[in-house]
């Protein structure tokens, strides 16, 4: 089975098609600038040769998907044949409120309702749903689609642990909670820890950290989420690279009042001038931290300071959601997987919890499966870098073979 997967950004569409006989990657790609001025191109990568970029009129997702179509099934470029090849199509949608609790088959029903949740995520969810609505007309309701939710995996949190303490009519009405996002990601995580260490999703307990420019951690027990760090939206949590994470919620009428700004200007201040970008001054790149910390900026140092802190203290705080028994800490994301110095770091902080690193694993670590951990760690510490596409073939494949 061969299985298309798309990320529709809202003004990207990112895809990669996978053979799932061995899960191996076929071609991937990414289409930028979509409707936009400027420079408009596509850049494709067959398994195996040299990327090609395409400069071109791309006004929307449906030409966009278009072009795609034609550079995978290019005589020269391509890895299909024909569109027939394309066996099923996963795409990856950001909100599915409480009516997904899991990955969907795709039908106009399913369609109409994801365009009620378009509040719940106005820049992402139109862009998602566009992606849906062009692959249902290029390729018609004879391949299956499936909508994979960045939300689903924290369906399982217990109510104590999704409520917000505000008048509970605004749940009830509006549906105000937390819902948690990357969990594909904390999904792909929880199953190949749970192989690698050898133990089976019904009994594994862990503590997820994926860490980008965006940045969320879960509390995993027997395979299932019981908390997650970001919330409504993707502003809670952890501080992030432009997000400010966990605030007093009185900041911000004070903010609006000295500041004279709007409710929306409120927002994307939160969403994209805060973060490492806010209190470094100087960029939301941790590399960007790294180099001003080390020559001397002491706000570069604090950005990272806070970083590690707020890191470590949902670590502790899942620690004690999950009873002290944990296996492992895991560290995924760009910067999980990357940053050997924020990994050590952390991990100093840990140590109250019985962590130990071992420094000639950790130090110089990119991108790669390991126990970080040295033996007498009271808790295994792994690096493992996430896959979030393959989760989505997986369970575009599981659903479209009916299981």
């Amino acid at each position: 089975m061969k299985v298309l997967v798309l990320n529709s950004g809202s003004s990207s569409l990112k895809y990669r098609v996978f053979d799932m006989t061995d899960e191996s990657v076929l071609a991937s790609g990414l289409v930028e600038r979509i409707g936009l001025t400027g420079i408009q191109q596509i850049t494709h990568e067959r398994t195996g040769a040299d990327k090609v970029t395409v400069e071109k009129d791309i006004p929307n997702h449906k030409q966009a998907l278009s072009d795609v179509f034609e550079l995978l099934t290019d005589s020269e470029h391509g890895v299909l044949t024909s569109l027939s090849d394309v066996h099923a199509v996963g795409h990856r949608v950001l909100h599915g409120k409480e009516a997904f609790k899991d990955s969907v088959l795709v039908d106009r029903d399913v369609v109409s309702t994801l365009k009620d949740f378009v509040e719940m995520g106005p820049l992402h969810m139109p862009a998602n749903i566009g992606g849906i609505e062009a692959c249902l007309e290029i390729l018609g309701d004879s391949v299956p689609q499936v909508a994979v939710f960045d939300t689903a995996f924290h369906q399982t949190m217990p109510e104590y642990a999704y409520t917000y303490a505000i008048p509970y009519e605004m749940y009830e009405k509006y549906g105000v909670r937390r819902y948690g996002f990357h969990g594909t990601s904390h999904k792909y995580l929880t199953q190949r820890a749970a192989e690698i260490l050898g133990k089976s999703l019904d009994e594994i307990n862990l503590i997820t950290a994926h860490m980008g420019n965006g940045c969320s951690i879960t509390a995993v027990e027997k395979g299932k989420c019981i908390d997650t760090s970001m919330g409504l939206t993707p502003l809670e949590g952890l501080v992030m690279g432009t997000r400010s994470g966990d605030l007093d919620p009185a900041v911000l009428p004070f903010l609006g009042d000295k500041l004279g700004l709007g409710l929306a200007e409120l927002d994307e201040f939160l969403n994209k001038k805060s973060g490492l970008l806010g209190i470094s001054g100087l960029s939301n790149d941790m590399r960007d931290i790294h180099r001003a910390r080390k020559e001397g900026n002491s706000r570069a140092q604090l950005a990272f300071d806070m970083f590690v802190y707020r890191l470590a203290k949902y670590v502790g705080a899942y620690y004690v959601a999950l009873g002290g028994k944990v296996d492992a800490l895991v560290f995924a994301g760009g910067i999980g997987e990357n940053d050997d110095e924020l990994r050590a770091a952390a991990c100093e902080k840990l140590s109250g919890l019985g962590i130990v690193l071992d420094e000639s694993v950790n130090t110089g670590l990119r991108g790669k499966e390991a126990t970080i951990s040295a033996s007498e760690s009271k808790i295994r510490v792994m690096t493992l870098p996430t896959n979030e596409e393959l989760m989505i073939a997986r369970d575009t494949k599981r659903l479209a073979e009916g299981k």
